[in-house]
């Protein structure tokens, strides 16, 4: 069997709204279900709150308030829950499923990969003890850790959320440098969840920069895969361009959002 093509690493250092970061992941999915691999890490600008594919948005947030806070809005393709996205360091894994197996295998290798990174800055970082999937009203992402996901101290680092579509699938989550979770909890409704979350900067008592978990994160995903640099790839952006109406949309950010 041939060895598998290596991973394109893309260090995204141009922070990008919500919209087009989700369209770049799209594009990044249909380009694994052609047989190639990537490792994204990308930053958001503005801030930006996310919700997850199959989340009753409408029902669990405060679209007025969060239009009076003037928050950037948008539809993940990925399931999960609500993430606020600002100081962050952000992760998009797009390939293949052969090689990195079930989703469950799959999701504990990615998660695997951002431990060592973490640990490479200092952080006693572990992965949360096997447990059953959280429900999607359960809160915000960050307010109760999943099996397999990156702790330190018992409490959330790291928020993830996986597509698989075909052959490939697409992975994507935040690693916490700065900014907690208490934003989503401001704009639910009726929520009595708490922040589970674990900025880094708070966790290690210093200033953690992207550029250093971008770096961390490259290193120790080099470790575990075969992994190849790319340089200002426009035919992705340009693509994520031609997907970027649905992620622009209001009525894919606030309905059910079930649609391919």
């Amino acid at each position: 069997m041939p060895a598998a093509q290596p991973f394109s690493l893309w260090l995204d250092t141009i922070p990008r709204p919500g919209w087009l970061n989700m369209a770049i992941d799209s594009a990044l999915l249909e380009r694994a279900e052609a047989g190639e691999r990537w490792l994204r890490l990308y930053a958001w600008d503005p801030p930006c709150l996310s919700f997850g594919r199959h989340e009753p948005a409408a029902r669990r947030y405060d679209a007025a308030r969060i239009e009076a806070l003037g928050l950037a809005v948008v539809r993940r393709p990925t399931g999960g829950r609500a993430v606020w996205h600002a100081r962050e360091l952000t992760y998009a894994v797009a390939a293949p499923c052969e090689g990195l197996g079930t989703l469950r295998e799959a999701y504990d290798a990615i998660h695997r990969v951002l431990r060592d990174a973490l640990r490479l800055l200092g952080a006693p970082a572990e992965l949360a003890p096997s447990r059953t999937t959280t429900p999607i009203d359960a809160g915000a992402c960050f307010a109760v850790a999943a099996g397999g996901e990156v702790l330190i101290g018992g409490r959330k680092v790291v928020g993830s959320a996986q597509l698989r579509r075909g052959k490939a699938l697409l992975q994507h989550g935040s690693v916490l440098l700065e900014d907690d979770q208490a934003t989503v909890l401001r704009v639910s409704l009726g929520t009595t969840a708490s922040d589970g979350s674990a900025p880094l900067s708070r966790v290690l008592g210093r200033a953690v920069g992207w550029d250093d978990a971008a770096r961390s994160v490259a290193e120790a995903a080099g470790r575990r895969w075969a992994m190849s640099d790319v340089v200002a790839p426009d035919a992705v952006v340009e693509r994520a361009l031609a997907l970027a109406d649905r992620f622009r949309s209001p009525e894919w950010t606030w309905a059910g959002g079930r649609g391919r």
